[in-house]
Order: C-alpha cells, then sequence, then structure tokens
C-alpha cells in the first residue's frame, strides 16, 4: 500500500520521499499527493490570513506555494501543451515543440491565464477550496492517462503505463473520500465540470498528437483545477 503512496509523491510532488516505481494500477495514490500539497499551500494561506494579509496577497502566497511543492510540473505541462498542439501543424511538429524546453507565446498565455484564473478565484474561496481542488483535479488527471494510448515510445506517461478503469474508479473513489467533508453538496457540480475539462484535454490531444503524454497529463490536472475553482466561487 505504501509503494504507489510513494510513487504518487516521487512524481507528482518534490517532497522528501523514497522513491517508487510508477505503476498503472497505483494512480489510486494521486489524490493523496493532492491533499498533501493542497494542505501545505492552505496552510501557508491561512498562515498569511493569521498575520493580517487581505486574502488576495495570501491567495498568491498559496498558489506559490502550490507551484514550489510541485516544481510546476503540471504548469510546465500546460505550457508545452499549448505551444505544441497549436504552434505545431502535424503531430511529429507538435511532439517536437511539446519536448523542446523553451516556452512559447501559446505557453506563456495559457500558464498567465491558469495563473490568473486560480488566484482570482482562490481569493473568493479560501483554503479549502485550494485543497478540494488540489484533490479532486489529481484524479481527472488519470482519465486520459487511461482514455489514450501513448503517444511517443519514450517519456514520463510511458514510464507510467496506462491504467485501467478499475484503477481509475479506485482515483476518484480516494479523491471523493478525501474532499467530501469539505465540498459537501458541491460535489454535484464539481464533477461534471472536472469530467468535462478532463475530457476537452482527452479529446484535443486525440485529435492533435493521437494519445497523451506527461505535457498532456499536466494540461488535464491544470484545466481540472480551474474549473474546480471557478464551480466553487460561482457557489460562493
Amino acid at each position: 500500500m505504501l509503494e504507489p503512496v510513494r510513487a504518487a509523491f516521487g512524481l507528482l510532488t518534490r517532497l522528501p520521499v523514497r522513491p517508487a516505481p510508477v505503476r498503472p494500477e497505483g494512480v489510486w495514490a494521486f489524490p493523496l499527493a493532492g491533499l498533501a500539497v493542497g494542505a501545505l499551500a492552505g496552510l501557508g494561506y491561512w498562515g498569511a490570513l493569521s498575520l493580517g494579509l487581505p486574502p488576495g496577497p495570501a491567495a498568491a502566497l498559496a498558489l506559490t506555494a502550490s507551484i514550489l511543492l510541485t516544481g510546476g510540473l503540471h504548469e510546465d505541462g500546460l505550457a508545452d501543451c499549448a505551444d505544441g498542439l497549436w504552434g505545431g501543424f502535424e503531430r511529429a511538429g507538435r511532439l517536437e515543440i511539446m519536448r523542446d524546453s523553451r516556452i512559447g507565446s501559446y505557453g506563456v498565455l495559457a500558464v498567465g491565464t491558469s495563473l490568473l484564473i486560480r488566484w482570482s478565484t482562490l481569493v473568493v474561496v479560501g483554503p479549502w477550496g485550494l485543497i478540494i481542488a488540489a484533490v479532486a483535479s489529481r484524479a481527472a488527471m488519470v482519465w486520459p492517462m487511461m482514455r489514450l494510448p501513448h503517444a511517443r515510445q519514450d517519456g514520463l506517461a510511458r514510464l507510467s503505463g496506462r491504467p485501467s478503469g478499475r484503477a481509475f474508479g479506485l482515483a476518484c473513489g480516494m479523491a471523493a473520500l478525501l474532499v467530501l467533508p469539505l465540498a459537501g453538496w458541491s460535489l454535484l457540480w464539481l464533477v461534471p465540470a472536472m469530467a468535462l475539462a478532463a475530457q476537452c484535454a482527452t479529446a484535443v490531444a486525440r485529435a492533435k498528437i493521437g494519445g497523451q503524454t506527461g505535457d498532456v497529463l499536466g494540461a488535464a490536472q491544470q484545466l481540472s483545477e480551474m474549473a474546480a475553482l471557478l464551480v466553487l466561487a460561482a457557489l460562493v
């Protein structure tokens, strides 16, 4: 039971854990990594508020903490997808652009938009919303991982394997178990919104490159997190 948790933390966070190989059936632990990131960033949010900072700077500090805790892994995936999927004209060229470490205008705009949406909604929803979105989006990113074949023969996603429907269901069940005490009936709105975001990422990746990569999974996490925060802000 501990190996999937170590694998999830080693893959999705920069927390000091003993590494373990990522196995397809161990994706149920992804929401636990999201819980750690969300809880630590949420503590930073509460700490900033307790020191007298207004919600705007507190949300900015919490967002910075979450990026540091993940090493900007998901933001990097979103930027690479934006550059490659919209900057290339055919499959091979798109994959090559996605592998390039340099960031282009599409990537800058995508990450900037993500930061703006997440910051502005965190000001409204507070630390609890941050935790909910962090947990649930790590389950949503398993959807393209399960639904799409690998777009290339190497890379991070290839090493992680392709989970089964049962593994995806366990990841969703773990996320629901973790966020239900915080989200309550808002889950009725969160689930379809995040499902739509994850499916959009899946459909675009299928059309543009015929499969998924680690960048696609990162983009799916970002889109799902934004969808969750927008729904929570609307409900507030």
